[in-house]
């Protein structure tokens, strides 16, 4: 029990934590794992929920928990001996979770219950669970014969395996990449805090002048602000190319994504579906690709002339800038001059108004004041120094939820943004365990002894994780499986996110978390005015581009030929003849780092970000309707939405709260592209 993997009792020991824990904690809770299914499976009495199906989620919740640590901290402190730990065990734990998923013995047994008379006698929660767990069965091939459930366990490895490799792929191919400039002139445009950022990281290195990195708060001021034109094509051009066959053979990406998709439909029709994109909807809201096709080309010929719209007006202004044929590299450029020019003011201008301590100050305000909780810093052992513990507490002051804040970017932690879980909810006995979360972000860190500064873009962000928090940390579910986002369909657990992300545009909101760095000034409402007057601004080309991704992701599982002529690429190219606005350079390779879809969770599942900003949108239209920090809109949207995890459908929850069903109006009102 020294392995702070094993200890249980509390949060995680990560202060504790080393690679060569991870191993022998996982071969003590794999094999006392499968001492427990023995055990269940030849149980000779009629299995319930307390003597079978209870200690089946106790079983999962512990190797969770101990494999939620590891994973973290593969993501957010990546070392070679880490990695390695990893991978090894990942093999491990997905050689136990496909055995179990083919279990027919267990199988029996939950159908048992499923159709017993006390079955009716169950929580809701529980008969959810249930229910969940006859259908993972059925789509973990527990029904194939022998031969086929060998096949279908080994694909599940081996996709496990090329999922893993996917995503060290793109960070160490984001990893490597430096460039380094020595004369100031290049650098014209570039904001001053982005500039020290990049001397001091040059000066780590024991280098002369700036080092820019494929990091997205190094990236992006360079395309946004850079006067430098080659300069940004060169920045482009890296990050547009990462983990392809433009650089280091052993990180191309392109064999992978092959052998995933081969992998995935060969998966989808041993167990009967037509493919994939079938497959992976068998747990979400939306019931067939053609249903998901069709919500994305109503939305997209909706958003496609007002793309068109933005596209000509920059155009038209790159030629005010001299820059007669504008490309990939110009147009967040353009983009942001156009904006200051169109709305008097800047990224840069903003950005100076939104401390780290102000705006965390004002998302917990918000929290607060809509929910009744409270949010306050607290201690517990971290990964790395700039990794903070809070907690939420009721108004009595009784802990509700706890949640890990690690929001800046740095070498061996993963690009993005993201919620996971930590600790779920559950009761058991009269024993509460109170929900953990971990919030990860990318943000610049602080410079020059200054405070860390965000745009708008990235306090939109940090709400947006935080309502995944508020999903996981403020859910009433007691029975683990269906707890916070479990059970949560894929294409319904990005409403809490996109709802919370609404109130970065509320003034009675915004005032309240800013603060100029140097002046101390309140954000001036002039300037708020102006932010909101631009809030739509190109939503079309960023609508368009979304779905360009969205029917990239479901057409590409759901038409896939193994043996067929077009690649991924020949498809994208395709889908962009219909849709895009913006048409990137024949030697981008953006498949190679779509990390959502070959090694996230968004597999024929990327759509899931616009059909949950229908039910959002709509969601936060009530809150206009009756006060956007109403207290009483809120506490009805915790009783209906957040209370209720996957403990119920989607749409049961969302009906619930709103008394219809959701409406596409709102958002497309909130993107100023309809009434």
């Amino acid at each position: 029990m020294s392995n702070p993997l094993l200890h249980f009792a509390g949060l995680p020991r990560f202060n504790e934590i080393k690679p060569e824990h991870v191993s022998p904690a996982l071969d003590i809770l794999l094999s006392e794992g499968k001492q427990t299914i023995e055990v269940l499976a030849n149980i000779d009495e009629t299995p319930t929920w307390d003597n079978f199906a209870l200690k089946l989620e106790d079983l999962d919740e512990k190797i969770s928990r101990a494999w939620s640590q590891v994973g973290h901290m593969n993501a957010v402190v990546n070392s070679p001996e880490l990695r390695e730990a990893y991978n090894d065990n990942l093999a491990k734990l997905t050689d136990f979770y496909s055995d179990l998923a083919q279990d027919g013995r267990l199988y029996a047994k939950y159908r048992a219950i499923r159709n017993s008379t006390d079955f009716a006698k169950l929580s809701n929660a529980q008969q959810k669970i249930i229910d969940n767990e006859v259908r993972d069965f059925k789509l973990g091939g527990a029904e194939l014969p022998a031969d086929k459930k060998a096949r279908f366990k080994a694909i599940n490895e081996e996709l496990s395996k090329l999922a893993a490799k996917f995503e060290e792929n793109v960070l160490d191919t984001t990893n490597e990449y430096a460039l380094y400039i020595e004369n100031p002139a290049e650098l014209a445009g570039i904001p001053d805090d982005v500039l020290q950022a990049a001397k001091e990281a040059a000066e780590a290195n024991k280098k002369v002048g700036y080092k820019f990195t494929l990091h997205f708060p190094s990236y992006m001021p360079v395309l946004q602000y850079a006067d430098n034109r080659n300069l940004r094509e060169t920045l482009y051009r890296a990050y547009a190319t990462r983990a392809s066959e433009f650089g280091k053979p052993e990180f191309d990406n392109t064999p992978i994504i092959s052998q995933i998709l081969k992998l995935r439909d060969e998966a989808a029709k041993l167990l009967d579906f037509n493919n994939f994109a079938e497959l992976s909807l068998a747990t979400k809201m939306a019931d067939t690709p053609k249903q998901v096709i069709e919500f994305l080309n109503t939305l997209a010929s909706r958003a496609k002339p007002y793309a068109e719209q933005d596209m000509r007006e920059l155009v038209a202004y790159a030629e005010k800038l001299n820059i007669s044929a504008m490309q990939a590299w110009d147009v967040a450029y353009v983009s942001e001059k156009l904006r200051e020019d169109k709305y008097a003011f800047s990224d840069l201008e903003v950005k100076q108004y939104f401390p780290e301590d102000k705006v965390l100050t004002g998302l917990f305000k918000v929290v607060e004041t809509i929910f009744g909780v409270f949010v306050k810093k607290s201690n517990a052992p971290t990964w790395h120094k700039d990794a903070h513990f809070y907690e939420i507490t009721d108004q009595a002051g009784k802990l509700i939820g706890q949640f890990y804040l690690d929001l800046y970017a740095r070498n061996n932690k993963r690009g993005g943004a993201w919620m996971d879980e930590a600790i779920t909810r559950r009761i058991v006995g009269d024993k509460l365990t109170t929900p953990v979360a971990y919030l990860t972000c990318n943000f610049s860190a602080p410079v020059a002894g200054k405070p860390a500064l965000f745009t708008h873009d990235e306090v939109i962000t940090l709400f947006h994780e935080f309502g995944h928090g508020l999903h996981h940390m403020l859910t009433q579910v007691n029975d683990y499986s269906v707890s916070g986002i479990k059970g949560v369909e894929w294409d319904a657990v990005e409403l809490p996110s996109q709802f919370m992300e609404n109130f970065c545009w509320e003034w009675d909101v915004l005032r309240h978390m800013t603060q100029h760095v140097d002046t101390g000034a309140q954000l001036p409402r002039e300037l708020f005015d102006k932010m909101v007057a631009a809030k739509n601004f190109q939503a079309g080309m960023q609508t368009v581009r979304q779905m360009e991704f969205s029917l990239f992701d479901i057409t590409l599982h759901s038409a896939f030929d193994a043996n067929g002529s077009k690649t991924p690429l020949s498809l994208l190219e395709e889908i962009r003849d219909k849709v895009s606005v913006v048409r990137p350079p024949s030697w981008n390779r953006f498949p190679n780092s779509f990390s959502h879809i070959f090694a996230g969770g968004y597999a024929a599942g990327y759509y899931s970000y616009k059909w949950a900003e229908v039910l959002s949108a709509d969601a936060y239209s009530f809150f206009e309707e009756n006060g956007v920090l109403s207290a009483e809109a809120g506490q009805k949207f915790w009783n209906e939405i957040l209370a209720q995890g996957g403990s119920r459908p989607a749409m049961e929850s969302f009906v619930a709260f709103r008394g219809r069903e959701p409406s596409i109006d709102a958002l497309l009102r909130h993107n100023g592209m309809g009434e």
